[in-house]
């Protein structure tokens, strides 16, 4: 018996097992995969990263996923790992005939998480300066990545991302469920752009938050059980904030791009999915003048102009020559309404059709094909968001060469690209 590893276990199957060792081979219809269950055999052993406000939506749809199972549990705030892990105990203790459950492990360090054998998959719902240095240890420790948009906080750590992705060939979704259809008929909008039913496309129109602003928050009294150091991570040290250890960080350059970045990572990527712009980006950026430009514009090589504007931040509107489109959370509408009711046709452009962000995230790490939001398209889609930013902060036109992802001519920009991370985190 002691030959009879998990993995052997798993890759043969109980009545195998029973038939080689000479045991009777009555096992649980569970284990088979019978009455609706799933086989253990077939089900992803996944660990999540991170479980505030993003992360707590998540664990609520993949706990009720019977393709997944939660093995492993990690957060920096002890007291809301335990109510998590007790949380996914008494859930799969439920779905047992004899009850208690006690199969996940808690763990403040995601490092250990990773060094798991049993695990084939993480979520990565931490606050953005983490993305990227889970997102690459995640890689080289070949599990495949769910990570939350807008995948990182540099431009330079997409690149670095995407490299160690590719590299150890693994599977990634990023976050951006409304290229799954989740939020809003995006995918259909997009279809509608690409085949011309607006013409040719002049200008687009994105909602989105403003640029980030300097963490200036005093210092409070630390919970003894949350680990402050290991949440400020890569970033420069600061002292403990409430706000800060909550949801409230997205403001703060040094965690974040703002709310710039948080939205227009979801916009911007519809953008560039409607333009067929998925493995480039705009060429030139344009920071706001107080006049004729009170927000960040962008200029793609085919000349159409994209547009930072105010507004709900729920979707985006495109102006061509033949119409214009609007498409966001709140619905679809054109102008004329006959557009919005024509038919894509079978001779038409038709888009990676998902209508489950988690589901076709599971179902490409079964078959090893590439999500419908992959990390390429991830890394574009924040770069977006990190030139609008940095024109901003610099206060002048970039050039940007969006096949070499690099700036033109500014080494003031280029710097920008990247950032000095806090010793000992690295990309």
């Amino acid at each position: 018996m002691k030959d009879v590893t998990r993995r052997t276990f798993l890759r043969h199957g109980a009545a195998g097992i029973a038939t080689t060792i000479g045991l009777p081979t009555i096992v649980p219809s569970r284990v088979l995969g019978a009455r609706g269950s799933v086989a253990p055999s077939n089900q992803i052993a996944i660990g999540q990263i991170g479980f505030g406000w993003i992360g707590g939506s998540h664990l609520a749809t993949l706990l009720n996923r019977k393709e997944v199972r939660y093995v492993a549990a990690c957060d920096v705030n002890g007291r809301k790992l335990e109510e998590v892990r007790r949380k996914i105990e008494a859930k799969y203790g439920e779905d047992r005939s004899g009850g208690d459950y006690t199969g996940c492990a808690a763990y403040r360090d995601f490092r250990e998480m990773l060094a798991r054998t049993d695990l084939d998959a993480v979520v990565i719902a931490t606050p953005d300066h983490w993305h990227a240095p889970i997102s690459i240890e995640a890689a080289r420790a070949g599990k495949d990545i769910y990570c939350e948009k807008p995948m990182t906080l540099t431009i330079q750590e997409a690149k670095a991302v995407v490299k160690a992705v590719r590299r150890y060939n693994r599977v990634f979704q990023t976050g951006s469920q409304q290229r799954s259809n989740v939020f809003g008929p995006f995918r259909r909008g997009c279809e509608l752009v690409r085949n011309g039913r607006i013409g040719r496309i002049r200008s687009i129109d994105v909602s989105t938050g403003g640029p980030p602003i300097p963490c200036d928050l005093p210092e409070e009294p630390r919970p003894d059980d949350f680990d402050w150091n290991m949440w400020v991570g890569p970033t420069p040290w600061r002292p403990y904030h409430s706000k800060l250890a909550s949801v409230h960080w997205r403001p703060y350059r040094e965690y974040c791009g703002g709310g710039f970045a948080d939205m227009g990572a979801h916009h911007f990527d519809i953008a560039q999915w409607a333009l067929d712009m998925d493995r480039s980006g705009p060429t030139k950026i344009y920071p706001p003048d107080g006049k004729e430009r009170q927000r960040v514009r962008f200029e793609y090589a085919n000349g159409v102009i994209m547009n930072h504007v105010g507004g709900n931040c729920l979707g985006l509107t495109f102006h061509g020559s033949e119409g214009v489109l609007y498409v966001g959370r709140d619905g679809l509408r054109t102008k004329p309404d006959s557009i919005a009711k024509e038919p894509i046709g079978a001779n038409d452009t038709r888009l990676y059709a998902s209508n489950d962000h988690h589901g076709n995230w599971i179902d490409c790490i079964h078959s090893r094909k590439r999500c419908v939001a992959d990390v390429e398209i991830g890394a574009r889609s924040a770069t977006i968001c990190h030139l609008g930013n940095i024109a901003c902060e610099l206060g002048e036109q970039l050039h940007w060469d969006p096949a070499e992802q690099r700036f033109i001519g500014n080494e003031r920009a280029e710097k920008l690209a990247s950032r000095s991370m806090r010793s000992p985190w690295h990309t």
